[in-house]
């Protein structure tokens, strides 16, 4: 097992570089540079102050150059300045980063919650009335656009049923039941599509293990019905489950930019938005690279699983 974890984490080196190249490239692709969003339009610059700008925010070198200081910055723990706010970006991101943590972490258990026994429910009733109407509930919670639902909810709950709705984020820690007051809808927001994928999955898996030899051994020996698919069905089947579970959980934590927008959560997803509205070059380039790093490790974690629920599984 070390030596996989190893190979893999030199593995992540060469995706990070990679990464870090093109969100580089990319970034000064885009009409526009820092310094104008810096100035506005109602400012006209000369030369001299142009130039001097250039230096302050390290454009007056080549791309080459420019990259290479990043990088030199970065393996010595800087992730640089924010251009819009002058503040260090590693305490931009940590300002933000548990913001979005929770919402995932809600979202994700409530996923759960919703996907695991619904899933289980129509795979064990296949073909019965509860099997389609599960199955037609999937189908509905994959097709409702994130934006439109997360519309609708405020929509609802702020005219007819005024709960769930703040007029400012509240931390966790300053105030728990009014943060999870606030945390409750963009979390339901976020959860409906991430339990549809997940219940969709849950029951494919649960039925091809279902028809396995070593299941109908277990029935055959005269085991309830329920400790057959617990004990011995479920555990396998969730196998795939994790590799999508773990994938949507980071997708989570920088992809939720519609959803925060919406209910106005200071979170990762907002902060790259606005972010690349004003072109700022080292929040942006940090925020990207934070993310690649989230996905790989993600899924160095769900090969570790993968071997602590499938004894079969082994990593030399």
């Amino acid at each position: 097992m070390s030596r996989f974890l190893a190979s893999r984490l030199l593995a992540i080196l060469p995706i990070l570089v990679g990464v870090s190249i093109l969100i580089f490239l990319l970034m000064r692709l885009i009409p526009g540079d820092a310094i104008e969003m810096f100035v506005g339009t109602q400012i006209e610059l000369t030369a001299e102050q142009r130039r001097e700008l250039e230096r302050i925010f390290g454009m007056d070198v080549p791309l080459h150059r420019q990259y290479t200081n990043w990088i030199v910055r970065i393996l010595h723990g800087d992730l640089g300045t924010s251009l819009r706010t002058g503040r260090a970006v590693s305490h931009e991101i940590m300002s933000r980063l548990p913001v979005s943590a929770e919402l995932a972490v809600l979202a994700l258990l409530m996923a759960l919650a919703i996907a695991v026994p619904l899933g289980v429910l129509s795979s064990v009733r296949r073909g019965t009335r509860l099997d389609d109407a599960v199955r037609v509930g999937g189908l509905l919670g994959l097709s409702l656009p994130g934006f439109w639902l997360g519309t609708m909810l405020v929509l609802v709950f702020s005219k007819f049923l005024p709960i769930g709705l703040l007029d400012r984020y509240v931390p966790f820690a300053d105030e728990p039941l009014r943060n999870l007051k606030g945390m409750l809808l963009p979390a339901t927001t976020l959860a409906v599509a991430m339990a549809a994928v997940l219940m969709r999955y849950v029951r494919s898996s649960l039925l091809e293990v279902l028809g396995q030899d070593y299941i109908r051994t277990a029935r055959s020996k005269g085991l309830w019905e329920a400790a057959v698919v617990g004990r011995h069905a479920l555990r396998n089947a969730l196998i795939p489950v994790i590799t999508v579970l773990g994938f949507q959980f980071a997708y989570l934590l920088g992809g939720t930019v519609v959803v925060e927008e919406i209910f106005a959560i200071p979170g990762m997803g907002r902060l790259a938005l606005y972010a690349i509205y004003q072109r700022d070059y080292p929040l942006v380039q940090a925020l990207v690279l934070l993310s690649a790093v989230t996905f790989t490790l993600v899924n160095l974690v769900v090969d570790v699983l993968y071997a602590l629920l499938d004894p079969r599984i082994r990593y030399e």
